[in-house]
């Protein structure tokens, strides 16, 4: 499988570093190993998607393993859907974690495995250490790829469009997407709101698809470290509704949340 133009939609072919299309749209492959096929003239702000800092709190919190019973149970629910002869998408990768393993669970053989994200920060971070997973700066709602090309698209608190996804994901394909659960971090909610509500549940049905499966991830962590509980908050968007006052009340002593993860798998049905 190649990528497609994000400007025309044509083919793209590779020759060494450079990808070029039958219009003569180019671009360059980075030396960290990934393609960034966002135009310019798409971009909504000059850098879109998580900055740096974002980037590098969710680097410390994930490789701390505090959200690896969601990696998990995402790539046990993964193993059951597809074979070693599958195209599969992480869309919205970030910085690679739930990719790479993704992948390694996978054991992908003669597979290919895509990341997309459209925070170029995060992408060159998981290229650079992940070469097993091929990785591009792209939109979720207007990804470089052909129609029906993908046996398996993950979508971990992405945002995308449903078009898109029928789009990309072949008949009889799958969709895994990971939305927070009712209780999700609900100890944060409670220095925030005055009445935090929990979350809803996604219950629509996306077009072109039915579901599958679903499944429901708790836990109950306690994060010790100043410098975790940091990361957390930093890596969410908890950061900007806490007071200052709030934020370095939860950094002076150990933090207890609830985990709840929703897990829905999503069949392609035409």
């Amino acid at each position: 499988m190649s990528y497609q133009c994000p400007l025309c939609q044509l083919p793209l072919s590779q020759l060494h570093n450079q990808f070029r299309c039958d219009n003569n749209h180019q671009f360059d492959m980075a030396k960290e190993g990934y393609v960034n096929l966002l135009p310019v003239q798409k971009k909504r702000s000059k850098d879109p998607g998580d900055n740096k800092e974002m980037m590098q709190a969710r680097r410390h919190f994930l490789n701390q393993g505090f959200y690896q019973c969601l990696s998990d149970k995402v790539n046990q629910v993964s193993q059951s859907l597809i074979d070693t002869n599958a195209t599969v998408l992480d869309l919205g990768c970030g910085e690679g974690y739930y990719s790479h393993r993704l992948a390694e669970a996978l054991q992908l053989g003669d597979s290919q495995f895509y990341g997309l994200d459209i925070s170029k920060v995060a992408v060159r971070y998981g290229a650079k250490r992940y070469k097993d997973i091929q990785f591009c700066v792209a939109s979720a709602y207007e990804t470089p790829f052909a129609n029906s090309c993908f046996d398996l698209v993950t979508r971990i608190y992405a945002p995308s469009k449903d078009e898109e996804l029928a789009r990309i994901i072949k008949s009889q394909g799958y969709l895994v997407a990971v939305s927070p659960g009712p209780r999700h971090l609900f100890e944060i909610k409670q220095v925030i709101y005055p009445y935090p509500k929990e979350h809803e549940l996604i219950e629509d049905v996306a077009p072109g698809f039915e579901r599958y499966q679903r499944h429901r991830v708790t836990e109950t962590i306690t994060l010790n470290s100043s410098q975790d509980i940091h990361a957390l908050l930093h890596m969410t968007p908890f950061a900007w509704r806490l007071s200052d006052d709030d934020m370095q009340a939860l950094q002076s002593k150990p933090l207890t949340l609830t985990l709840d993860f929703d897990i829905d798998v999503w069949q392609r049905t035409d």
